[in-house]
């Protein structure tokens, strides 16, 4: 046995961190992985003795403020009556599970593409997807704007936290943010592992919860598409991460097989059809869209009842437009059922 190093400071000495690091990745990672250093930022920064960048950002997120409302959004049911429902927050936190096994089978930077994976949802507003297109379809009407929950994300990061000076996160997380959903992929492949995790994430635990709440019975599910992935969310999981592995060792790229990918997407066409869309979500979504549009309009009308914070008061209806979004953007379901209450229910007096 060589002989063991006196103390932890031999081990990994601060001053030899980045070089540590390096030569680690070298060794370790593929030649398409994303390396921790140099560190591109908006506004450069001395880099830390004892973390990565990516490593600082992750922190970043998950001690920001918004990172902390994640517990009290919405998934899919609005106000379940049981405690193992899943939030934004779970569901981030799973997708970040998932999305790290994935980047260690395929020798790609985990810590990335964990912090992809916990910023990703940051800018989702209340009431899940009923409450991020009612935002949208107020939007359009009143400014000619819309609303994506990804876009958003990244105004979070970039513009709100910290008083409006930002969490300055690497260029990597905020392109990994950014286009975890909608037409462009993201640059690096541990952005592209979150893209497709955070789908495999919410397509199995919405069935879970959907499940739990009665929406939908076992024999609902699809009989094809339950056979070929499995029978419980585990078995699913682990079947899609599998596939997901082996199929982009062999493109050289993130994706799926067609034949296994084609069946989460089948499945994800049954959630819509019957949970997402379904009779009883949408029978929560009237009363949703009636309490964000009465938010909305009472703010626009009203722009004086939103705190001034670091922008000021706004000055045109682009500003206003940004101002509102920002502010109902950042509630969580239950302040934006108690700001509803505040100034729409009469007050008794005694």
């Amino acid at each position: 046995m060589p002989d063991q190093p006196e103390t932890l400071h031999e081990i990994a000495p601060e001053a030899a961190f980045k070089a540590q690091i390096t030569a680690r990745e070298d060794t370790i990672l593929q030649p398409l992985a994303e390396r921790s250093y140099p560190a591109l930022r908006e506004s450069q920064e001395e880099d830390s003795p004892l973390r990565t960048p990516f490593q600082r950002d992750r922190d970043r997120i998950v001690h920001s403020k918004s990172f902390r409302r994640l517990k009290h959004k919405t998934q899919v049911f609005i106000a379940p009556e049981g405690d193992h429902f899943r939030t934004r927050l779970t569901h981030t936190l799973e997708t970040c599970g998932v999305a790290r096994t994935v980047a260690r089978a395929l020798r790609l930077n985990e810590d990335l593409t964990e912090a992809i994976g916990l910023g990703h949802d940051l800018g989702h507003p209340p009431f899940g997807h009923i409450g991020e297109a009612v935002l949208s379809e107020c939007l359009q009407e009143r400014f000619g704007r819309e609303f994506r929950h990804n876009d958003h994300s990244l105004r979070t990061v970039e513009s709100l936290e910290r008083d409006g000076r930002g969490l300055n996160l690497t260029v990597q997380v905020r392109d990994g943010i950014l286009n975890h959903t909608g037409p462009n992929k993201p640059r690096s492949l541990e952005g592209r592992i979150v893209r497709i995790v955070d789908r495999i994430a919410y397509i199995n635990h919405d069935i879970d919860d959907a499940l739990r709440a009665g929406v939908i019975a076992p024999e609902d599910l699809p009989a094809e598409q339950i056979e070929m992935l499995g029978e419980s969310s585990s078995e699913r999981i682990d079947r899609l991460v599998r596939d997901m592995v082996a199929a982009s060792a062999r493109a050289g790229d993130i994706v799926q097989s067609d034949e296994i990918g084609g069946a989460m997407l089948r499945l994800r066409k049954f959630m819509f059809d019957n949970v997402y869309l379904g009779p009883q979500v949408r029978a929560e979504a009237d009363r949703v869209e009636n309490l964000v549009r009465t938010l909305f309009q009472h703010f626009v009308a009203h722009p004086e009842a939103i705190p001034a914070g670091a922008f000021g008061e706004p000055r045109d209806d682009d500003e206003l437009a940004t101002r509102v979004t920002d502010w109902i953007a950042g509630m969580t379901d239950r302040y934006a059922f108690r700001v509803f209450e505040d100034f729409s229910i009469p007050k008794v007096s005694r």
